[in-house]
């Protein structure tokens, strides 16, 4: 059963695919700068610009995997001072060195694309029909953030691992979608890389879990 997150995706996919209909242009067709709606781009990008081709599902992804990423690098920065286990100290540190990095560029690629820039609270996003944390996309409510807060030694270890298990499979999840409806290829090589790199962690943080 889909998530909000995947249901949300679906119906911006939906919008694609009405749109497209009316033109000769299929579904998935990358847009040289320009939206699927219709909506141009900066006519100062080039056309044959990789990073100018993009639809809806691009948009969506990158404005829901913003605030994705920054809870994950906000859970990863509680670890510091709040544990001594190695492993978990490693993978927040892996955790926070990789999704930074992506978080800049998903900010990139919708100035880009002449997008709102992204927000850290994914409820704060248009797109997301007012959508609350732990609606299903792996984030954590408010009352577990504290809660992982609160905690420390082998209990934060614990809550931290559980956690993070399930903020990843959200962020697979999400990639996943991008990978079947999105154009853009950047967007689409990132989804990919965080879908076998979130996958590996989670093999990880489930054999430290035992």
């Amino acid at each position: 059963m889909r998530t909000p997150v995947l249901a949300a995706l679906a119906a911006a996919s939906a919008g694609v695919i009405f749109l497209a209909g009316c033109s000769e242009n299929s579904p998935n067709t990358p847009m040289n700068g320009q939206m699927m709606d219709g909506h141009s781009m900066n006519s100062s990008q080039s056309t044959s610009d990789a990073s100018a081709q993009f639809n809806n599902a691009d948009v969506m992804f990158a404005q829901m995997m913003y605030p994705h990423h920054a809870q994950a690098v906000e859970m990863s920065e509680m670890a510091t001072g709040r544990t001594e286990n190695p492993d978990v100290l490693a993978l927040a540190s892996a955790i926070e060195a990789a999704q930074q990095p992506e978080m800049d560029q998903m900010t990139a690629w919708l100035s880009e694309w002449g997008q709102p820039a992204p927000s850290a609270d994914l409820g704060e996003m248009g797109g997301m029909g007012g959508m609350n944390h732990g609606s299903g996309s792996g984030m954590m409510t408010d009352q577990e953030m504290d809660s992982l807060m609160a905690s420390s030694g082998a209990e934060f270890d614990r809550q931290w691992l559980t956690m993070m298990i399930d903020h990843h499979t959200g962020a697979i999840d999400m990639a996943n979608v991008e990978i079947e409806q999105g154009s853009n290829p950047e967007a689409l090589a990132m989804s990919r890389m965080i879908v076998t790199s979130q996958q590996e962690e989670i093999d990880t943080m489930r054999s430290l879990l035992g």
